[in-house]
């Protein structure tokens, strides 16, 4: 069995009955048991004012770096606006970068589930997100891809996923998502036993 492993999960939704919030709890429960799934809260993170940084940064910003970075891997779900990831996503993604040079989000593994009731799969947002967690240097899982569309018709009156088929994909992504945090970590133990040899 894996060790546990610590997931922190940023849902790009603020509306407390979003399908994207529905979906990140579902795939809680569709999770291998080691990986421990936990959203964090990104609605009250003030917006990035460099100038807070770094003598005087609000105390969300300094909480929520610190959940990032004790994190073992990070699992975006988003919806899309506009072509891409909303505007409160993009305020923790800089929140947690900052200040220059002790990014939060800094190797962690991560993974992107994009969620919309529309017809497209909300593709814009994930391959956006995608693109600013390579310059972040987050290794983020290739495949399987999640692009979820038709989003009113998942859910049961329990939140459950009605959809056995879509309930399989999720599963099978959540598989695929604790073999990559784990492959990504033990790439990183074995860079730092080799720079620092016992």
């Amino acid at each position: 069995m894996p060790q546990p492993r610590d997931i922190a999960v940023i849902v790009g939704s603020l509306r407390k009955d979003s399908f994207n919030r529905k979906t990140a709890q579902a795939l809680a429960t569709l999770s291998p048991a080691h990986l421990q799934l936990e959203i964090v809260g990104i609605g009250d993170l003030p917006l990035y004012d460099q100038d807070l940084d770094p003598d005087s940064p609000p105390a969300p910003w300094v909480a929520f770096r610190e959940r990032v970075r004790r994190a073992d891997g990070v699992l975006f779900v988003t919806p899309e606006y506009n072509r891409s990831i909303p505007g409160v996503l993009k305020n923790a993604i800089d929140v947690g970068s900052r200040p220059y040079g002790k990014s939060a989000w800094e190797k962690k593994p991560g993974a992107v589930v994009s969620v919309t009731p529309g017809a497209l799969g909300a593709f814009g947002a994930n391959h956006h997100l995608r693109q600013a967690c390579v310059f972040l240097d987050m290794p983020m899982m290739p495949q399987p891809e999640a692009y979820l569309s038709g989003a009113g018709d998942f859910f049961a009156e329990d939140g459950a996923i009605k959809d056995p088929s879509l309930e399989k994909l999720l599963r099978r992504f959540m598989t695929a998502f604790a073999d990559w945090v784990e492959m990504i970590h033990r790439g990183r133990d074995a860079l730092a036993s080799d720079q620092h040899p016992g």
